[in-house]
């Protein structure tokens, strides 16, 4: 059974980091991209940024551009979202995700595979 389980939210004052981790289990993703998005409440799950398996190209919101980071390590089937100068309008419940194919896609309907979720709340 496929399992993607995100670890690393909290809550963090404005201005500080976080580090999200997707640990994925049940199969090998090294050939798929892998998302992160995110859902405030009251509001539609949005995407956040992604990264390709082949090159590790990796593409970003422009929310978050300059301030997010994705990464992945195939060996553990992990990845990661590197989260600075934090805003209370990051504030989300942030869920990582495993796309149908290599290529990577800011629809939601792209990936087959969801985390249950992590929790991140930036205090202002």
């Amino acid at each position: 059974q496929v399992q993607l389980v995100e670890s690393g939210g909290g809550l963090v004052q404005a201005g500080g980091s976080l580090r999200l981790s997707c640990a994925a289990s049940g199969r090998t993703f090294r050939n798929s991209a892998m998302g992160w998005f995110r859902q405030a409440p009251g509001k539609e799950r949005e995407f956040v940024g992604a990264i390709e398996p082949d090159d590790y190209s990796t593409y970003y919101a422009d929310s978050v551009k300059g301030r997010f980071t994705i990464s992945r390590d195939n060996a553990k089937n992990t990845a990661y979202l590197q989260m600075n100068s934090l805003k209370p309008e990051d504030t989300a419940t942030y869920y990582c995700a495993v796309a149908r194919s290599s290529s990577y896609s800011t629809s939601k309907s792209w990936y087959d595979y969801w985390g249950q979720g992590t929790q991140v709340t930036v205090s202002s």
